[in-house]
């Protein structure tokens, strides 16, 4: 028998998974994942919304349940952890070779790429600055253009700004939508947050908590790009009232 052809990027489907301490962080889940689209997963603190990025970003794999890739093979993606995790004794410029480096390529063959994923992010100017002379926005960007030197169609952002000012946070949410534009690549955004879920996403998984799965999904029918004007509108407002209330809902699901 022929295999059903999927028409979304990727589809998770009943995955389950259950860690070596007998957690079990994720359960029934199923999710659909769209090429081109920005996909929020929103959830409470613990509910398996990182362990879904990693299942997917091939990082670790499913007790149970699928992954189904459209063409049949995982697509390439680029991973933005919580943290930054920088080399602190690499340049800027050798912690965006990194991933080059590790698939053999050398330092000056890399160097257009690293180059362009640092314009990217607007450091072109502080390739050879050490982490320690960093701002903690400008060490996020540096772990996103390495996530981007590859030009991955799949970008995958573990709450990246969590730990930022709110001021650094709303200009870094500006970038990842003008990067998105400009690289078309689809993106799940890990976040806690329902006014940086509205204003950034197309649609926004609200998950359960732990363990997690999909308790409803809402669909943001804003324009593109977004921008200041829209986060001061009726309509975003309107959009946050309905993801707290589902988000809401998730959490007294669980009581």
């Amino acid at each position: 028998m022929t295999a059903t052809p999927i028409h979304d990027l990727a589809q998770l489907r009943a995955v389950k998974k259950r860690f070596a301490s007998g957690t079990l962080a994720l359960d029934d889940l199923d999710l659909d994942i769209r090429a081109g689209e920005f996909l929020s997963l929103l959830g409470p603190s613990g509910c398996g919304k990182s362990t879904a990025l990693r299942i997917l970003a091939g990082l670790i794999e499913p007790t149970s349940g699928s992954i189904n890739w459209r063409d049949g093979a995982r697509v390439s993606a680029g991973f933005v952890f919580q943290e930054p995790t920088l080399m602190p004794w690499a340049s800027v410029f050798d912690n965006v070779w990194l991933p080059l480096r590790l698939h053999g390529m050398s330092r000056s063959g890399a160097r257009d790429d690293i180059e362009a994923a640092l314009r990217l992010v607007g450091l072109e100017n502080f390739s050879a600055a050490y982490p320690r002379e960093l701002s903690g926005g400008m060490k996020m960007r540096v772990s996103i253009a390495r996530a981007l030197v590859q030009r991955p169609s799949l970008l995958l952002l573990d709450e990246p700004f969590a730990a930022l000012d709110e001021i650094t946070r709303l200009k870094l949410n500006d970038d990842v939508l003008r990067i998105r534009a400009e690289l078309g690549a689809t993106i799940v955004f890990v976040t806690h947050s329902v006014f940086e879920s509205v204003y950034l996403s197309d649609r926004i998984a609200i998950f359960s908590a732990r363990p997690g799965r999909i308790i409803e999904t809402l669909h943001v029918d804003a324009k593109n790009p977004r921008d200041e004007d829209f986060r001061l509108s009726q309509d975003y407002a309107r959009h946050c009232r309905a993801a707290s209330a589902a988000l809401h809902r998730s959490m007294e699901a669980a009581t």
